[in-house]
């Protein structure tokens, strides 16, 4: 794609990694194919390559975000499974992540839709703030049917965006999880030590998901420590466009992590939910230009793995003999197209004796992608129905996933047991029978 930059743009470095990536762009259309929004609602502009053009436009001319513009870039779910797709390589996530920027420093929204997004940035981050807010939210559950649908909403209202949080409140709250500061031997001889990213909404949602994976870790002789001081990785906050808080977020993080490492030595820093492990693993490039952190952030970087990869290398034990339980592997977008895992996960489960299906179009997304169910719930309810409807083609007794988000999105559409796919391996390997929905 031919770019008309002028050498004074090309002097922001960022405005130089944009050029690099629309000159990749051959128009080829391939991601269309792919692309959630575009195969729901048939638009050029709600496909990448549609998007493509606009951000092109904007960046180019310096142009302030129109209204046209935002609402594309806004129905965009960054699933990325544009760029599993792209033959040329373009890095779509790069290109996007620079417009949300722009959108939220230069482009003034209505006054709820603002209110509305600073509460989510500021709630969502903080887990003793969103377990308050989901105590008042399972209150209040009972209004959501007194507030308008979600449906055929092309641009939903204040409304319609509340009735969506309630629906997604759950009926009840685990105990809270162990806090930052908290070390877990390994039993036996120790192979490793690693550090357990804690998450925001994972530890309110579900903190059965780490205690899975410290049992399983430290049952495998891997002393695992959860960090004191570390906050979300940024990824909410990032993809709002709030950059200036999602990066102050990694820069403390990499603090600790490598005041840790220091201390006690860390062979990864392991992530449960996938959505974060992407941006983790993003750090050495969102920080590329800051002089200070350039290098801890790669090296920070490098360390980080999802649980996954990790546990792939710990040589399971086969179980004694098959479970014969039936379980849909659905492939989070960001697991998938983000960090490119795709077998290791069904591997893992078939090696400790489960049934293992892939869901029909699992490329596409559920509809989560973090706060998108949210503030898109239209798009984000239909391509949930559409992901269940293919799940129930498989008739699984259980569906597996390594993402919080795509979890609490298909369980509010099946009654299906949905859990994290370390669950099912804490399982078969010594653990409790996971927690169900």
């Amino acid at each position: 794609m031919k770019t008309e930059f002028t050498l004074t743009q090309l002097a922001n470095p960022d405005i130089a990694e944009a050029d690099k990536i629309l000159r990749a762009c051959v128009h080829c259309g391939f991601c269309t194919a792919t692309c959630p929004t575009y195969v729901l609602l048939g638009d050029e502009l709600d496909s990448p390559r549609g998007r493509i053009y606009l951000i092109k436009e904007m960046l180019e001319k310096d142009q302030k975000p129109t209204k046209e513009v935002v609402k594309h870039v806004d129905r965009c779910l960054s699933c990325l499974a544009c760029m599993t797709t792209c033959p040329s390589g373009v890095n779509y996530m790069h290109l996007v992540d620079q417009a949300r920027v722009k959108i939220e420093q230069d482009y003034t929204r209505p006054f709820t839709e603002r209110a509305l997004r600073s509460v989510l940035a500021m709630v969502l981050p903080r887990p003793k703030l969103f377990r308050a807010s989901m105590v008042l939210a399972r209150l209040a559950r009972p209004l959501a049917a007194l507030l308008p649908s979600t449906r055929n909403q092309s641009n939903p209202n204040l409304l319609s965006r509340l009735r969506a949080m309630l629906l997604l409140a759950p009926s009840r709250l685990p105990a809270p999880a162990p806090q930052g500061g908290n070390v877990f031997p390994a039993q036996g001889p120790r192979r490793g030590r690693v550090a357990l990213l804690q998450g925001c909404a994972q530890q309110v949602l579900a903190p059965r998901i780490n205690q899975a994976a410290i049992r399983l870790l430290t049952r495998h002789g891997i002393e695992v420590v959860l960090v004191r001081d570390e906050q979300c990785c940024g990824a909410l906050t990032h993809h709002l466009g709030r950059d200036g808080d999602a990066l102050a977020r990694a820069r403390g993080n990499i603090s600790v992590w490598l005041g840790e490492a220091d201390r006690g030595g860390l062979d990864a820093i392991l992530v449960t939910t996938s959505g974060c492990g992407t941006v983790v693993k993003d750090y050495g490039y969102l920080l590329r230009e800051d002089a200070e952190f350039a290098g801890p952030a790669a090296k920070v970087s490098a360390l980080a793995k999802d649980i996954s990869e990790y546990v792939s290398g710990l040589d399971l034990p086969a179980p004694q003999e098959r479970s014969n339980l039936v379980v849909a592997y659905h492939s989070a977008c960001s697991l998938q197209h983000g960090q490119k895992i795709t077998q290791a996960p069904k591997e893992l489960l078939s090696k400790s004796g489960f049934v293992v299906k892939d869901i029909p179009e699992g490329h596409l997304c559920c509809g989560s992608a973090g706060t998108y169910n949210i503030l898109q719930p239209d798009i984000a309810s239909r391509l949930r129905d559409r992901k269940v409807a293919n799940i129930a083609m498989l008739k699984p007794d259980i569906i597996a996933a390594g993402n919080i988000g795509c979890m609490v999105q298909i369980a509010g559409g099946t009654g299906v047991p949905v859990v994290h796919t370390i669950e099912l391996l804490d399982w078969a390997t010594g653990g409790p029978r996971p927690g169900l929905n």
